[in-house]
């Protein structure tokens, strides 16, 4: 987390309470899709290096998100959200309690009732949230269990990934006309398969080479990087043929990230105007399903991201600083 953000963190034992205030480097719709949209939970709300894995999702009131908190050694922990209230881009509620994998709930591990309330604008969003238990010893079992230094991690999984993400990418960008990319995600094996395309296309890396997640600066407003990633790939690009770019990165399940064949590969559209950039991001959202919607994003650029009604992956990004 960017340190001139702000994060604030409290306990009531008076009212049996945790009240947590946390400020994103992120437009308001964006930060909602990420408390809201199961394939953006999973990117985030484990704390590392344990993963968050949705059985099912149902956003909506009445509804439920049944998912699991998923150890470096594949052990399960079940937890279910049954949502309350929804006020679109304001606020929701809802009660969550360990279960079972069928959602049966877990008597042995006290429910809490969240209250998620949001305000933003263009470039910043603060989330409010207060966390209500029945009694006093319940919430004492869940602090002990970690629960702040857990949920705290989870808070900056995504703006750590996506930050330093970004930057390299905008570093490693020199010119300022058009061009497409294919952005290839990895489970940890990003290097091995850049060395691969590298020989076979007898081409260069660009700009600063291979970036790996142990590169990000100390002090620079992000947690440690686990040894474990240390080692593995945050960027690269490589020219193949005809001026297309392979872009790739590794996205380890370390970092709270699942990867699965179809969803690790995107094309990705470096439009030069904003205007292209909606154009083709709207024609391309036609009859498919948002992602990321297409927005001014912290990290620089006016980026969205999409599966088209064919079933294909797209990023539509363009620097605004061109």
């Amino acid at each position: 987390m960017n340190a001139t953000l702000l994060f604030d963190f409290t306990v009531n034992k008076e009212k049996n309470s945790i009240h947590v205030k946390r400020e994103f480097a992120g437009e308001l719709g964006l930060i909602w899709d990420c408390w809201t949209k199961s394939e953006l939970l999973e990117q985030w709300w484990a704390p590392k290096p344990w993963r968050a894995k949705t059985k099912s999702m149902d956003f909506r009131e009445g509804g439920r998100w049944l998912y699991a908190m998923v150890s470096p050694q594949d052990e399960y922990h079940w937890c279910r959200v049954d949502y309350k209230t929804i006020k679109t881009k304001k606020s929701f509620s809802g009660q969550d309690g360990f279960c079972d994998p069928d959602g049966n709930l877990n008597p042995d591990f006290p429910r809490s009732v969240w209250n998620n309330v949001f305000e933003g604008d263009a470039e910043t969003t603060t989330v409010s949230i207060t966390i209500q238990y029945e009694k006093l010893a319940d919430l004492e079992k869940i602090l002990a269990m970690g629960f702040k230094e857990g949920f705290t991690m989870g808070l900056n999984n995504l703006d750590e990934y996506l930050e330093a993400q970004f930057r390299l990418r905008a570093e490693n960008r020199k010119g300022t006309a058009a061009r497409v990319a294919t952005y290839l995600n990895f489970p940890g094996n990003t290097e091995e398969a850049f060395l691969f395309y590298r020989s076979v296309f007898k081409t260069e890396f660009i700009g600063r080479g291979i970036q790996r997640f142990g590169d990000i600066p100390v002090g620079d407003g992000y947690p440690p990087v686990a040894d474990a990633v240390k080692k593995m790939i945050l960027h690269v690009e490589l020219p193949i043929t005809g001026n297309h770019i392979l872009m790739g990165t590794d996205a380890p399940k370390e970092m709270g990230f699942t990867l699965t064949q179809g969803n690790n590969m995107h094309i990705c559209v470096e439009p030069d105007t904003r205007e292209d950039a909606k154009r083709i991001f709207d024609l391309l959202a036609a009859g498919g399903t948002v992602i990321m919607p297409l927005q001014d994003m912290f990290f620089g650029s006016y980026f969205g991201q999409l599966t088209d009604k064919y079933g294909i992956n797209w990023m539509i990004n363009h620097q605004n600083n061109r």
